[in-house]
């Protein structure tokens, strides 16, 4: 939804909720509350439920985490009311998308016409499309992509530009309907039916942009093929047409269905390991082919590439701009005697964006997740300089998809925390970073930005206690700051007072950063002694930051006009 070939979203409007968070106060307070208050006249506006129905009474429900099951006229969300609330929805374009079994049931047959009344304008058009008819089953399993449900499967691969049948950069409603409808009946041999009601939504809704697959000519075929993904290694990365796919692992084909006829591309990446393509595959219509992927040559570095590597990385882990220069200079000897050294990419990279030259931090970045797609690393140091230079959404694309394929990437993790803080997405913000400090606790930078959201949030006793946390974790020796990793102490996302190429002065600005948060929420809290200790403390880090000055001086105001030294 946020990438921007395909739904190209802004990252703080898509709200989710999974698993313990979808509970039926939470739908219906994102449903009948937040999204009738954001939603303006001009917007598209698309909701997607994926999970069980349910039809007892006669009506139908979708069922929220928290559904008691001999209870479900109270505890689940009738399908009525979803349609309902969604057509009061102000937007030009609505898009209601469920994939459950009895998901027909949010405009049954019997109900069309009263539900069209309400729905349907010239300027608010509704595209529902749900998983099957009433009462059908809705099917999932591993044959598609890995493990969505079949009717999930297809509507990302529309979107993603698979139903864009003209070839005009776009996706439609009625090409996205009639992409999901055929294939989901094909695979499931007439089982599973995706209903779609065409008097309630013009056919020509825009729901996606993929200007990458906009060609001139005869559109497609109006058949589909599919490629069968096999591979020798467990953990190869598989990219179709520039795009990844997923995880394949020996023994476990990865499947590819709803293909367009054709020419594509295809990619196997181990990271350690030469890549297997990019190479060309045929796709027909209504055939399935297999594509074997063999991950064979562990990539070898020579020993002028190593030894310039190594050099490099004892000048950059001693600090400051001149050792900073004289790293990048190895580096670049490094990745000049191996054009595939990723590493070398990635600490030219992070060598440059701590010398704040972001052009070139960047282009090494960048080069060193297109030598090696599946080097999580790299892509979560390349969000953290896309944080330093205002790109918080790029950063969340690159986060996001470090943390789908690593969950356990405790730095993708706190970066995402600190990208969500930067987006003023408060509870994401709070998610990731707690979901970073149960990865690793001893790592200061997660309480510092779950601090920072906590305390925007108005939680200040639990935000003046992460800030605390912080400030315990990160209380060593000032002098050996400057010899500290870049990215262990991680980045100040633009809020930060970075002056020199030096890591000790990102320390002393985090530690400035902290105890003001902590003086901020003793402000709120009208405890002005503890905030004065703490703007004090915070100066003693940045003497000369004239924000922390104000901040100070307002807290003495209060404080005299509290005790009565001055007068209101």
């Amino acid at each position: 939804l946020i990438s921007p070939e395909g739904g190209n979203f802004r990252a703080e409007n898509v709200h989710t909720l999974i698993g313990p968070k979808a509970t039926l106060a939470g739908i219906r307070r994102e449903l009948e509350e937040w999204l009738p208050s954001v939603a303006k006249e001009e917007d598209r506006v698309l909701v997607y439920f994926a999970g069980h129905g349910f039809v007892t009474q006669g009506q139908a429900f979708l069922a929220p985490y928290d559904i008691v099951l001999d209870q479900i006229a109270k505890t689940a969300y009738p399908m009525a009311t979803l349609g309902a609330v969604f057509g009061k929805i102000r937007a030009k374009s609505k898009v209601l998308l469920t994939d459950s079994c009895h998901s027909g049931a949010v405009t049954p047959d019997s109900d069309v016409q009263t539900i069209n009344r309400s729905l349907i304008d010239l300027t608010k058009s509704v595209f529902s499309l749900t998983a099957s008819r009433d009462r059908e089953r809705s099917f999932e399993s591993p044959d598609w992509g890995g493990g969505h449900g079949i009717f999930t499967y297809y509507v990302v691969r529309g979107m993603e530009g698979e139903a864009d049948e003209n070839r005009n950069g776009v996706v439609t409603a009625d090409e996205l309907a009639e992409y999901v409808r055929r294939n989901v009946r094909e695979a499931t041999d007439g089982k599973q039916n995706p209903t779609s009601d065409r008097a309630s939504f013009d056919p020509d809704m825009l729901l996606a942009y993929v200007p990458s697959r906009a060609a001139a000519g005869a559109p497609p075929p109006p058949k589909f093929g599919a490629l069968i993904i096999e591979s020798n290694m467990d953990g190869v990365e598989v990219f179709l047409d520039g795009k990844s796919v997923g995880t394949v692992k020996k023994g476990q084909p990865l499947r590819l269905p709803g293909l367009s006829p054709g020419s594509h591309t295809i990619q196997g990446v181990r990271m350690g390991y030469e890549p297997d393509g990019p190479r060309e595959e045929m796709v027909y219509p209504g055939q399935e082919k297999t594509v074997s992927i063999r991950i064979l040559i562990l990539r070898r570095r020579n020993k002028a590439a190593a030894d310039s590597f190594e050099r490099g990385l004892e000048f950059y882990n001693k600090g400051y701009e001149e050792n900073y220069r004289r790293a990048a200079e190895n580096f670049e000897k490094a990745l000049a005697a191996d054009a595939k050294y990723s590493q070398a990419a990635l600490y030219l990279g992070r060598t440059y964006n701590a010398l704040f030259e972001q052009q070139k931090a960047q282009q090494f970045f960048k080069r060193a997740v297109d030598i090696d797609p599946d080097y999580m690393e790299a892509r979560a140091s390349y969000a953290g300089m896309l944080l330093d230079i205002g790109d918080a959404d790029e950063a969340i694309r690159q986060l996001t998809t470090a943390v789908q394929r690593d969950p356990k990437n405790a730095m993708a993790q706190y970066l995402l925390a600190q990208a969500f803080r930067m987006k003023d997405q408060y509870p994401q913000s709070i998610e990731a970073a707690r979901a970073a400090i149960q990865l690793n606790p001893n790592n200061p930078e997660p309480h510092f930005w779950l601090a920072e959201s906590l305390r925007m949030s108005g939680d200040y006793d639990a935000g003046a206690g992460e800030y605390a946390e912080y400030l315990r974790l990160s209380d060593f020796d000032s002098k050996l700051a400057g010899k500290l990793n870049y990215y262990v102490l991680g980045f100040l996302a633009g809020i930060g007072k970075k002056k020199r190429a030096a890591q000790q002065d990102i320390w002393k600005d985090l530690r400035s950063l902290a105890y003001f948060g902590i003086c901020d929420c003793r402000r709120k809290q009208s405890n002005w002694d503890a905030a004065i200790e703490n703007c004090q403390k915070a100066l003693s880090y940045a003497p000369d930051d004239p924000y922390v000055h104000y901040a100070l001086g307002l807290v003495y105001a209060r404080k005299a006009q509290a005790t009565g030294s001055v007068e209101n």
